[in-house]
C-alpha cells in the first residue's frame, strides 16, 4: 500500500481541527459578532464610563447614608425654612457653576478635561478626557446640573451639621449669583443705550 499523498494528509488535518485550534476559532467568532438591537442592526460601542459613573453613584449613596446616619445621632432639623430653600438653592446654583465653569477653577478640572473654547463671562467650555472613572469624573464635575446634586446635598447636610457656619458660606455664594445677575443685566442694560 503506497503512503498517502501530501495533499491527502492535509485535506484530513483540516477537515479534523485539533481541541486547541476548534476552541480558538469559537472564541474568536464569539468575540467578533456584533451586538444587534433586537432588530438585526448592528449597535455601536457605547462611549459612557458606566463602570465609572456606578462608582460615583456608590459614593455618592455611601456618602449621603454616613451623613444620614451620623445627622439622625445630631438631631435632624425638623424642616428647613423658606428663606433656608432660597438661600441653598442660589448658593447651589452659583458653587455648581464656580467648580464646572469658571475659568479660575480649570486646573481642578484639568486632569478630567481639555480646555475647549471661553465661553464668556469668566466661564470656560471643556471636552472630557479619558476613559473609565477619570471620564465620568470628568463628566461630573464639567456638568453644572449634574455637580448641583452633590453641592446641594453638602449645603443640606451642613445646615443639619453647622447652620450657622453653612449659611455664611451660602451666603457668599448666593450673594455672588445675584451680583452676577446684576453684572450682565447692567451690561445689557448699557449695550441697549448705545445702541438706541
Amino acid at each position: 500500500m503506497a503512503p498517502p499523498s501530501k495533499s491527502t494528509t492535509a485535506s484530513r488535518s483540516s477537515s479534523k481541527p485539533t481541541k486547541k485550534s476548534s476552541k480558538t476559532t469559537e472564541r474568536t467568532t464569539k468575540r467578533a459578532a456584533p451586538r444587534t438591537n433586537g432588530q438585526g442592526q448592528a449597535q455601536k460601542a457605547d462611549p459612557r464610563p458606566l463602570g465609572g459613573f456606578a462608582a460615583l453613584v456608590g459614593i455618592y449613596g455611601g456618602a449621603v447614608a454616613t451623613a444620614a446616619v451620623l445627622a439622625r445621632k445630631k438631631g435632624i432639623p425638623d424642616r428647613f425654612t423658606p428663606w433656608d430653600l432660597v438661600l441653598l438653592g442660589i448658593a447651589t446654583h452659583k458653587l455648581s457653576r464656580r467648580i464646572s465653569k469658571d475659568s479660575v477653577t480649570s486646573p481642578f478640572r484639568a486632569p478630567f478635561a481639555d480646555f475647549k473654547e471661553p465661553a464668556g463671562s469668566g466661564e470656560v467650555n471643556e471636552e472630557v478626557e479619558g476613559s473609565g472613572f477619570q471620564k465620568a469624573v470628568g463628566e461630573l464635575i464639567t456638568c453644572p446640573f449634574c455637580i448641583g446634586q452633590w453641592v446641594a446635598t453638602g449645603l443640606v447636610f451642613g445646615l443639619a451639621f453647622a447652620p450657622r457656619a453653612t449659611r455664611l458660606l451660602a451666603g457668599v455664594f448666593a450673594s455672588a449669583a445675584v451680583a452676577d445677575f446684576l453684572q450682565l443685566a447692567y451690561a445689557r442694560a448699557e449695550q441697549a443705550a448705545e445702541e438706541g
